[in-house]
């Protein structure tokens, strides 16, 4: 990058001397020497760099990962102290850590690149309609008043139940992690699967294109600290799954009947029917058509 370039060697021509007006003279001087390509170049570059290192920084500050970021920083600080003050034995051991400081950083950070990755590749995906989204949103309504008829019944009994829809993020290996099901989805299939007798109710049930594909499903758990210790791990399963994917979790809880939506790494509680539905028309409908399509279902 020639920006770069002219201002690490006139920083380095300013300290030498050590008259700040000579390197801003400098500094001057190389910028008028550059074309307009040259400028725009290095401006979009700068900004492009800014982007990214903005993105990473806000990706991984609010998870565990955001204390190895900081003790990364202080390392970095370190180092440049070293170069400046010329403590020989102490550049030379932090220097050799830099050697295999990628290494180091694809190890540490393994998990926070995995989800990153994950969540990138899901993007481009998003804002693709339907073909036929007058049928596929007639279906998902029809889904989501399932779930919601079935999610009430279950809370009225206090019987702990964990649903994931899936959405553009494919859970083959989820659904491979329980029984394959393939039925229609309704509020009676989803209660005799939840039913505390049935050897399937402990885990999760995967809905696939508004149908149970898979029941007994196992799940992450999250990995993040700051969560309420009265949480089971239902709820933890639940933030865990929504960690990885764009997936949507329904959450009952089998000591209080409690209704809860884990969606985009965040858990929400206390959801009635009518507040079920209309979260989760937000999340799987587009909001344009969200409330009209659902004032209809409940006319009917």
């Amino acid at each position: 990058m020639l920006t770069g370039q002219y201002i690490l060697s006139g920083s380095a021509f300013a300290l030498g001397r050590g008259n700040y007006s000579d390197f801003f003279s400098f500094l001057g001087q190389r910028i008028a020497a550059m074309s307009a390509l040259d400028i725009v170049r290095s401006v979009l570059d700068i900004l492009v760099l800014t982007f990214f290192l903005y993105m990473a920084t806000r990706f991984l500050w609010d998870r565990r990962a955001g204390k190895l970021l900081m003790g990364l920083a202080i390392w970095m600080a370190f180092l440049l102290a070293s170069r400046l003050l010329r403590l020989s034995a102490v550049g030379t051991l932090l220097g050799a850590l830099a050697d295999v400081g990628i290494l180091m950083l694809a190890i540490i950070f393994q998990p926070e690149l995995r989800d990153a990755l994950e969540t990138l590749g899901g993007l481009p995906l998003k804002n693709i309609k339907n073909l036929s989204s007058d049928t596929k949103n007639e279906q998902t309504v029809e889904g989501i008043n399932a779930i919601c008829e079935a999610a009430t019944d279950m809370a009225r009994t206090k019987t702990g139940a964990l649903i994931v829809i899936e959405r553009s993020t494919k859970l083959g290996d989820i659904i491979r992690s329980g029984v394959n099901v393939d039925a229609s989805l309704s509020p009676y299939i989803l209660r005799s699967i939840f039913f505390p007798n049935s050897p399937l109710h402990d885990g999760a049930v995967l809905i696939r294109n508004m149908r149970v594909c898979a029941a007994g499903c196992l799940l992450p758990l999250t990995r993040r600290q700051d969560i309420d210790p009265n949480l089971g791990t239902r709820h933890r399963a639940a933030i865990g799954m929504s960690e990885t994917c764009d997936a949507v979790i329904v959450v009952v809880s089998e000591e209080t009947g409690t209704i809860s939506v884990a969606y985009n790494r965040m858990l929400t509680r206390e959801y009635t029917s009518q507040s079920l539905k209309l979260r989760l028309s937000e999340i799987l409908l587009s909001s344009a058509e969200a409330n009209p399509v659902f004032k209809e279902a409940d006319n009917r």
